[in-house]
């Protein structure tokens, strides 16, 4: 099976080209390629199909083996690999992912994309403002945000300490997990820096803590500025870079742009 190597910020996932070829079965493929010592290492499998109702199809599988609704990074990827590699020919177009058609706009430079802006949706609120949540007899509040996936955003206030020291590993899953999201949700633990500017850690259902996450950072824009800490333009910092989020509140369409960029091609047996 031929593949690409490709990250968004430090959100790395192994693309396919099913164009050309045929994976019997993504989810334990997913496993298989995702693990970083056995494996190809990323954070997760995305195959590029056919579609009959966009340019292409998104195909999205998280290191678990579960699938994926939809990923920001992820999708960037797909565009440049699509425009890069001739699947198309143009610099706009559109892909089918499970939570809808997501149309894209590409800077191409010397033949090649070097930045991708999406257009995200409607973002759509699921929780009161702030939403008070028990783990473990503490209580958090946080802000539920959709955007074709579910994400509680968490101000850095409700901690006792910096967002940079807090122990993912230990608390994600609790959010993750807790009754409150039946589906499972990924969590963001935000500071705003500024009106124009917010930090983020995030940790993602099926994968633990990313390195970035577009939907998410999508989230803990809209979230920050529902809250009236932030412009409707943000610069959104995670641990792989940044990301710049604009909400069109008159259209109501969250619009995101950062880079894609191939980091290798192999062949898996």
């Amino acid at each position: 099976m031929k593949f690409t190597k490709m990250q968004g910020i430090g959100n790395d996932y192994v693309y396919v080209n099913c164009f050309e070829e045929k994976v019997e079965d993504p989810c334990s493929m997913a496993i298989a390629v995702s693990d970083r010592h056995f494996g190809i290492g990323s954070d997760g499998l995305i195959l590029i199909k056919p579609s009959e109702v966009a340019d292409c199809q998104m195909d999205m599988y998280n290191l678990d083996g579960t699938r994926g609704a939809m990923c920001g990074n992820g999708v960037r990827c797909v565009g440049k690999y699509a425009y890069d590699h001739k699947i198309v020919d143009k610099p706009r177009i559109s892909v089918e992912t499970a939570s809808g058609i997501k149309y894209l706009d590409m800077k191409v430079e010397n033949g090649k994309v070097t930045a991708v802006t999406v257009d995200m949706g409607k973002p759509v609120q699921t929780s009161e403002l702030f939403e008070e949540l028990e783990i473990k007899g503490k209580s958090y509040r946080f802000i539920g945000i959709s955007m074709g996936n579910p994400h509680a955003v968490v101000f850095e206030d409700e901690f006792e300490e910096p967002i940079e020291t807090l122990d993912l590993e230990k608390i994600g899953p609790d959010f993750e997990n807790h009754e409150r999201f039946p589906d499972r949700t990924n969590t963001e633990f935000i500071r705003v820096i500024d009106r124009g500017h917010v930090k983020m850690r995030v940790w993602e259902r099926g994968s633990g803590e990313t390195m970035a996450c577009g939907t998410g950072a999508c989230a803990v824009a809209v979230a920050a500025i529902l809250a009236g800490c932030t412009d409707d333009t943000v610069e959104v910092e995670l641990l792989g870079g940044t990301l710049t989020i604009a909400w069109d509140r008159e259209k109501d369409t969250v619009y995101m742009t950062g880079p894609a960029v191939e980091v290798f091609h192999g062949e898996y047996q």
